[in-house]
């Protein structure tokens, strides 16, 4: 191995990439705007003739059953509802529901294996329940509820990839869903055309193959041997914790999200750059702040001066480009993507590679 990461990098993305992506990430990224496209084509009412009648249904609210990369599209539908939505969307990672849960609160469970344990117990207790449940799923036990349950009904999704991979698949039938049944506003006539040919310019731009030394690897290479913290404000908060899980799965990397205003109440005091206080590790970290053209004008002022004032001189505001919170989150997702990825090679590991996830899942079906 090279005597030091910017000996690495000349070793070449390209290279590393050869060596450790075993399982096909990067193309995975490369066609996430083509899953979103052909997703959100497919989950319609035009091809789900039941989710008319779901629409005209009265529901106080929908919980969104999953875990993991499965659970991640459940963040984005719930903050795109709070945003412009017609129904509060909550989001359960957990075996169990919510003690308050009754069936006028329609259930969305999604599994990309259909095996999940804990979506499968949550949604089978709904369902008992007298539950209203959509799944969507590539398969497995999840995928048969339907067959049992005469209020379950499928969206299939696509399989043969991990499911943070799949985010595009699983993201784009939520959102086709939702704007189905009249929850999520449906756009007009040619925005989405527009929106998905802006994110794959985007794509291609962040692509660190086509350009191996840009600055996406260059941010990695500056996160690689220091603390990693992500802030932003919170509508963009889905982003922030996907960044961070990709972080932790293709990277292999601990990251840690505030979310603004909140942390401004609390945990600014700890980044310091104003009196003595501050955390003694404030000055290691690399800082990134994810923004949005629609953030809330204070929102901004406190990013700026979180900027000028933070302990560390690592310390950046990374902007979600587009017309809307969709695209803007989107855009975000692409962009951290391609970092986790850059991050993960530069590490020297395989980023499909999760043997403590693997290793947990052995030990529970061995003491069962």
């Amino acid at each position: 191995m090279p005597d030091s990461p910017e000996a690495e990098t000349k070793l070449g993305m390209v290279d590393l990439a050869k060596a450790l992506d075993n399982e096909g990430m990067i193309g995975f990224t490369r066609a996430f705007v083509d899953d979103l496209q052909k997703g959100l084509t497919h989950a319609t009412p035009e091809h789900f003739p039941w989710m008319k009648d779901i629409a005209h249904s009265q529901w106080d609210g929908i919980v969104c059953l999953g875990m993991g990369g499965s659970a991640a599209g459940g963040d984005f539908v719930s903050a795109l509802s709070s945003f412009h939505g017609t129904l509060p969307i909550i989001i359960q990672r957990d075996y169990v529901l919510p003690s308050w849960w009754k069936p006028s609160w329609l259930i969305l469970s999604t599994s990309h294996s259909g095996n999940t344990e804990e979506a499968l117990e949550a949604t089978e207790t709904a369902l008992k329940a007298g539950a209203t449940a959509i799944i969507i799923s590539t398969g497995g036990i999840l995928s048969g509820m339907p067959e049992l349950y005469p209020n379950c009904f499928l969206i299939p999704s696509v399989a043969g990839q991990p499911p943070r991979t799949a985010f595009g698949h699983i993201f784009s039938r939520q959102l086709g869903l939702l704007r189905g049944i009249g929850v999520l506003p449906t756009p007009r006539e040619g925005a989405d055309d527009a929106m998905f040919a802006r994110l794959q310019k985007a794509c291609d731009g962040f692509d660190i193959l086509n350009d191996p030394e840009g600055d996406v690897a260059q941010l990695a290479l500056c996160m690689l041997e220091r603390p990693i913290a992500l802030l932003g404000p919170t509508e963009l908060q889905p982003a922030l914790n996907r960044f961070k899980n990709q972080l932790n799965e293709n990277s292999a990397r601990f990251a840690r999200i505030g979310v603004i205003p909140e942390m401004n109440h609390n945990e600014s005091v700890a980044w310091g750059g104003v009196g003595s206080d501050q955390d003694a590790t404030a000055v290691e970290h690399v800082l990134l702040l994810l923004t949005w053209q629609g953030m809330h004008r204070q929102v901004n002022k406190r990013m700026d001066w979180m900027v000028a004032h933070a302990a560390t001189d690592y310390a950046w505001k990374i902007a979600g480009e587009g017309n809307s919170l969709l695209e803007s989150l989107l855009h975000l997702c692409i962009l951290m993507d391609w970092i986790s990825l850059a991050l993960a090679f530069l590490h020297g590991k395989d980023p499909a590679a999760i043997g403590p996830i693997m290793a947990l899942k052995a030990h529970l079906e061995s003491v069962q």
